[in-house]
């Protein structure tokens, strides 16, 4: 399955260190299939709030993200955008090509009864 880093940067800010960080990620991201899905994107809310932009990038599976994130390579430059911009990340794993809400509702519907 695949699986994504999703990151909700509320404060984002430019600077020689976010700029530093950008043009070195690509390269942490290569060698564990990550490819930017969305990246900076600022969202049209249409539900809550949602300050800030997104980012996205999608691996080939919960492995591989965790395993870029501990990457001696990624931990390296990571604290070029800590210091700079506030913000929640987290790792997801996504669903199959064949993935039914329908299907998932009648097995919560069987479990539950």
């Amino acid at each position: 399955m695949p699986a994504f880093a999703l990151a909700h940067l509320r404060t984002p800010q430019i600077n020689e260190d976010v700029l530093e960080y950008l043009e070195k990620i690509q390269a942490t991201l290569d060698p564990y299939q990550g490819r930017f899905r969305v990246h900076g994107a600022s969202p049209e809310v249409i539900e809550g709030e949602w300050p800030g932009t997104v980012v996205v990038i999608e691996f080939p599976d919960v492995e591989q993200a965790r395993a870029w994130y501990a990457s001696p390579a990624y931990q390296e430059i990571l604290p070029l955008r800590l210091r700079h911009i506030e913000g929640s990340a987290i790792i997801i794993q996504g669903v199959g090509p064949d993935y039914s809400a329908a299907r998932t509702a009648a097995r919560l519907r069987q479990d539950a009864g």
